[in-house]
């Protein structure tokens, strides 16, 4: 029921930062960039010998770190307080990214790097 829910949160999102995008006529630079970014914690991942599946441990904390909710929130709160629509998309894709991956079962990591087990 969490990945359901994970799913519809992050379609919203998903729906909210393209309209912000479309309504605002802002770049499309930011929603592309946030939507994609958090997993570029992952090239610093790799390694030799690692299991199918796990992250290098030095990747770990920032890997973490940005796929917690707490930051593109706190960037949507700047964007809205600032009324700029570039960002907001930015905070809105952000968010959308971490939704979806709790949705497809893909949340934070062990300081092993492994996934941690997630309650149905």
């Amino acid at each position: 029921m969490k990945r359901v829910a994970y799913a519809l949160v992050g379609l919203v999102l998903v729906g909210v930062a393209l309209a912000d995008v479309i309504t605002q006529h802002t770049g499309w630079w930011q929603l592309i960039v946030f939507a994609v970014a958090p997993d570029l914690s992952m090239l610093m991942g790799g390694g030799k010998g690692l299991q199918h599946g796990r992250l290098h441990p030095r990747a770990v904390p920032v890997y973490n770190a940005v796929h917690r909710f707490w930051a593109p929130v706190v960037l949507v709160a700047i964007a809205l307080l600032l009324r700029d629509p570039g960002w907001l998309a930015a905070g809105l894709a952000w968010s959308a990214h971490i939704a979806i991956d709790r949705s497809l079962g893909f949340g934070l990591r062990t300081r092993e790097g492994f996934q941690r087990t997630q309650a149905a």
